[in-house]
């Protein structure tokens, strides 16, 4: 999408606008996160002047180089695959994790939370199509999860996020995205989380996303065009 930031984000805002109506839903019930990865301070600034106050990242390391150097009214959630080892340093950086992919991984979090004073709100990440290649809990595993997290003092469970299976068409997203909701009422009602956060949903189909449920969309190339190119070091 052409343009420039502002541009871009008036016409995103628009589309969610026109997701939420078709929906029957409140467009301020939908929030844009900037997924940021790849993204130098001043793509973060920029960003920033035009509004957006909360930003994904997806790596620690990233995360801790990027973070200091961008303006401190900022919110910053950490979107990626996080390793059980970098549990402490996320809790510290981010204000949120929508990738709790494990009940080892939520102990971490707790853990770290007893360590550093804080608690965290957390995502379960849902691996809602299955794929051997993605990250994310077995919707049948997640029952288990939950029960657990009753007895953690440090993580506050807040939602679900989830991603479906890569395609070029949008609408092969919904039946993904419509199934976590279905399994987020599900759970909801047993477990007695309200599980009011639904993560969903990004660039190539954002709105089918809203209008399935989404409160948070992570939205990257659309936002800032196409990545820069990063090395592949690990944190």
């Amino acid at each position: 999408m052409a343009g420039t930031f502002s541009e871009r984000l008036d016409e995103i805002k628009r589309r969610i606008g026109a997701a939420c109506e078709k929906a029957g839903r409140d467009p301020d019930g939908v929030r844009i996160m900037a997924a940021s990865k790849t993204q130098p301070p001043e793509k973060i600034r920029e960003a920033a002047d035009c509004g957006i106050k909360l930003f994904g990242e997806n790596r620690v390391q990233e995360g801790r180089q990027k973070i200091p150097l961008s303006p401190s009214n900022l919110e910053w959630h950490m979107i990626g695959h996080l390793q059980t080892n970098k549990a402490r340093e996320a809790v510290r950086l981010f204000k949120m994790i929508h990738s709790v992919d494990s009940a080892k991984l939520l102990a971490a979090v707790d853990a770290a939370g007893e360590q550093t004073g804080r608690l965290t709100p957390v995502f379960l990440e849902i691996n809602v199509s299955g794929e051997g290649s993605k990250f994310g809990l077995a919707p049948e595993n997640v029952p288990e999860v939950l029960k657990l997290a009753n007895d953690l003092k440090r993580v506050e469970i807040k939602g679900l996020m989830t991603m479906p299976p890569a395609a070029e068409d949008p609408e092969t997203a919904r039946p993904f995205f419509r199934r976590l909701r279905e399994l987020r009422d599900q759970w909801r009602d047993r477990s007695g989380f309200s599980l009011d956060e639904l993560s969903m949903g990004m660039s190539h189909d954002f709105e089918v996303a809203v209008e399935e449920g989404a409160t948070i969309v992570r939205l990257g190339t659309i936002l800032f065009g196409e990545r820069q190119k990063q090395a592949n070091t690990e944190d």
